[in-house]
This record gives C-alpha cells, sequence and structure tokens, in this order.
C-alpha cells in the first residue's frame, strides 16, 4: 500500500524519525487516502511525549500546546495545522464523552486499540507502509462500519461514536456491522450526556450523506432518540391522492430528492412533522392536512433551537418550510414579488424544496407541478440576467430623491418607495426615475 502523503507530514514523521521516535500519519487521513479521497487533515501519532516532540521543532516552527494533558500538539507548516499526539491509553469516560485521564504509552497497537471504527485505526508511515492491526482496510473495501474491539465499550466511553458511526454509514455508503448497530441501540439512551452543538454537526453531516434514507431507515430508533418528535410520522398514511408514501416514507424520498446542501436537508426533514397534528377526513374520507406548513415550521423551530442551530439556519429553514407548499404562479410578475419578499438565494431555494417535495408525491401529478417549476426557473433566469427590478435596492429612486422632491418625512419615504417598487414589480410604470418621481410627486399630495 503506497499513500501520498503531502510534504509537510513526510517532514514532520523524517523529523520525528531522525531524533529516534516512530511516528505514522493516522485516523481519518489513512483512511481518506485509502478511498481516493483527499484527506481535509493529516494527524500525525508517535510515543515521543509533548515536550519531547516540541523540542523537535521549536527552533524553527510556530507550535500551539492544543492538549499536552491528552498528548496533543499543533505544528504550523506553510500556515496549515498539523497534530501531533503521543500514543496513548484512555482512563475511565465518566461523562461518555472524554476520558478522564490518559496514560502515554511505547505501543502503536494498543493506541488503535483504544480507537473507535476500523477504518479510522490504520497508520502509515513511508518506509514501513500500512499498518492496519485491526482489518480496517478489509472492511473499508467490504464497506463496513464496525468498532474496533468491544462495541459496547467504545459507545460507553463515547456516546458521540454512535452519531458517527451513522454518519460514516450515510457519507460513505457504507453498512454498519451487527454486533456495532445492536451496541448503538443498546447503548442509545447515552446521547442525552452529549453536548446538543456536537450531535447537530454529526446529524449536518449526516443529512447531506448519499445514504442518508438507508441509515435513517434502518437506525430510526436512534435518530428518535435525539429528534422524538419524528415519531409519530411513521407510518402515517396520508389517504390523499397527491401521496402514495406515508408521512415518513414521504419525507425520506424528500429528502433524497434535494441537493446535498445542509439548509435544504433540514427543510425537507422537517417540512411535513407538523402534518399527524392536523390529519382530517373529509366525507369521501380524502386526508387533508390544512395548516400544516405552519405547524411545521414552529416544530421545526423548536428542534432547531433545541438543537443550538445558529439564528440564520433557524430562520431560513423555517421559512423556507412554511412556504413550502405556497403557489407560485410561472409569470414574471408573481416572481419578482417572491424574489422582492425573500431574496433569490431563498427563492430558488424554495423552488428546489418544492421539486423535492413534488418527487415524492404520485408521480403523474406531480409531473404536472414538476414542468411549472421548471418553467418558473427559466422566468427567475431571465429575470436575474435582464437585471430586471424587483427591490428597493434595484429601483431607480432612492429616499434621497424623494427628500429633494420636498418629501422630509421618514415614514412616509419608506411607504412611498414601497408603493413605487410594487408599481414596477406589476408592470403599471416603468423603472425609470423621471417617471417614478413624478409618481412619487403626485402620492406625496395625496
Amino acid at each position: 500500500m503506497n499513500i501520498k502523503i503531502p510534504d509537510e507530514v513526510k517532514y514532520i514523521i523524517d523529523t520525528l524519525e531522525a531524533n529516534g521516535y516512530e511516528s505514522y500519519a493516522v485516523g481519518g487521513c489513512v483512511r481518506d487516502s485509502i478511498l481516493g479521497v483527499e484527506p481535509k487533515d493529516w494527524d500525525i501519532c508517535t510515543p515521543a511525549l509533548p515536550e519531547q516532540t516540541i523540542k523537535c521543532f521549536e527552533q524553527q516552527h510556530h507550535i500551539i500546546e492544543t492538549g499536552l494533558r491528552h498528548g496533543t500538539i499543533t505544528l504550523i507548516l506553510n500556515h496549515k495545522p498539523f497534530e501531533i499526539t503521543t500514543y496513548r491509553i484512555d482512563g475511565i469516560y465518566s461523562d461518555n464523552r472524554r476520558p478522564d485521564k490518559v496514560g502515554f504509552v511505547n505501543d502503536l497497537k494498543t493506541d488503535l486499540s483504544r480507537r473507535d471504527f476500523t477504518i479510522n485505526a490504520m497508520a502509515y508511515n513511508p518506509q514501513k507502509g500500512l499498518t492496519d492491526f485491526f482489518d480496517g482496510e478489509k472492511n473499508l473495501k467490504s464497506g463496513i462500519i464496525k468498532c474496533v474491539g468491544d462495541a459496547d465499550k467504545r459507545f460507553q466511553e463515547d456516546a458521540l461514536r454512535i452519531m458517527r458511526a451513522m454518519r460514516f454509514a450515510s457519507v460513505l455508503g457504507f453498512e454498519i456491522d451487527k454486533n456495532t448497530s445492536k451496541a448503538m441501540l443498546e447503548n442509545k439512551k447515552l446521547l442525552k450526556n452529549i453536548s446538543v452543538e456536537r450531535i447537530a454537526v454529526e446529524l449536518n453531516k449526516m443529512i447531506t450523506g448519499k445514504n442518508i434514507k438507508e441509515t435513517l431507515t434502518r437506525h430510526i430508533l436512534i435518530i428518535t432518540e435525539i429528534i422524538p418528535e419524528i415519531l409519530p410520522m411513521i407510518g402515517f398514511q396520508q389517504n390523499n391522492p397527491w401521496h402514495y408514501l406515508d408521512v415518513w416514507q414521504h419525507t425520506l424520498t424528500a429528502l433524497v430528492n434535494s441537493p446535498a446542501d445542509v439548509i435544504l436537508r433540514l427543510t425537507m426533514l422537517f417540512h411535513d412533522i407538523g402534518k399527524p397534528d392536523c390529519y382530517t377526513q373529509s366525507e369521501d374520507k380524502t386526508g387533508h392536512f390544512y395548516g400544516h406548513p405552519q405547524i411545521s415550521r414552529d416544530m421545526a423551530r423548536k428542534i432547531l433551537r433545541r438543537l443550538k442551530y445558529d439564528n440564520n439556519t433557524v430562520e431560513t429553514v423555517t421559512q423556507l418550510i412554511l412556504y413550502h407548499d405556497a403557489e407560485i404562479q410561472p409569470q414574471k410578475k408573481h416572481i419578482k414579488k417572491w424574489l422582492n419578499k425573500i431574496g433569490e438565494e431563498k427563492f430558488r431555494r424554495l423552488l428546489e424544496v418544492k421539486k423535492a417535495d413534488n418527487k415524492a408525491q404520485s408521480i403523474n401529478l406531480a409531473q404536472k407541478k414538476l414542468a411549472i417549476l421548471n418553467n418558473i426557473e427559466f422566468l427567475l433566469n431571465e429575470i436575474i440576467e435582464q437585471k430586471q427590478c424587483f427591490s428597493l435596492k434595484d429601483l431607480a429612486v432612492n429616499g434621497r430623491d424623494l427628500i429633494d422632491i420636498g418629501i422630509a418625512e421618514g415614514s412616509r419615504i419608506g411607504v412611498i418607495l414601497n408603493r413605487l417598487i410594487n408599481m414596477v414589480i406589476d408592470e403599471k410604470t416603468e423603472n425609470d426615475k423621471t417617471k417614478l418621481l413624478e409618481i412619487a410627486k403626485r402620492i406625496k399630495g395625496d
């Protein structure tokens, strides 16, 4: 096995070995290299104690004492960080997240044995090649996520590994080993000990993976441990000609039909979460979900706040959920009103949301909706390419212009500008400064 490592990593390994300390690239960078994916980060492990590692590099390079207690220092080379960690064995994990203390060891196998999954427990040295004590390469080639050693112990040490297993399964398109999966389920309640911020990070990576539908389907009891509001969706029949899937299966299908963007995937995950709460039936037994966008929005906001998502994510996702079922007419005037209301970026996302939603509906009926959406997107592109006016910043007049013609009251200026932009959008007048000022003067006298 020959892995191409960056010059900086080779320099670190060569320098440590020149000082008598063996060293290896380790973990995710080795896994990704074998998969043919360029690693984002390169980590190095060595038996050298942190102070010994520092002594090897301190004369020429900037060093950050990242986590000396856990044996880690960060070396800055060519403005890039490289973590170097001493071989270690972990003590008790009283918080199910991090060891209370660690002990340093001289043995690479001992260090690798404490890691989460076999595919992350491989090490590489340019001279010695790949070191793989736990069949990581075999599992990588077979597409298997498997814990190193005792799966129960691994998850009890760090319950976030349960989410990481699901994330790797989704992102890599892998299956989770039977014993590992069993241990995940048995230890799922330990997730309550993990910070919601860390869970949200893993959730984001998981839902943007290519295998998310299969991952959520197989491990639904774990995701509902975090988001119990999903449970009523499972198996909830819609009894509606627009839908051939229950609410949860529709959600999963819409999810995988949306681009792999966190905002869009979160939107699709929660866009119908309020449906079970507002289900009604007409006399002919047809199911209806009146008001479900508003209820879904409110539920999604509560969930996202609980998971401590940032304000922009919360507001964008909940707004897309609110409008996901709204009618958009394939007319430039109507499209411009939407652009004025939510802006181009959100409007394009809204179209993606509606496309994904429609692709998870009854095929014959959905095709008509998809054709309309494609037409709307065509008109949208024309509006943008032709720089047609749909917002105050594009209007040919501004507040200063209105002041110059004698309109001094601030609130009045805003009212008049909004009337002018609406007239331009409705094509009642051109976006021409002279004409707009003439109209403003007439409005001023009203």
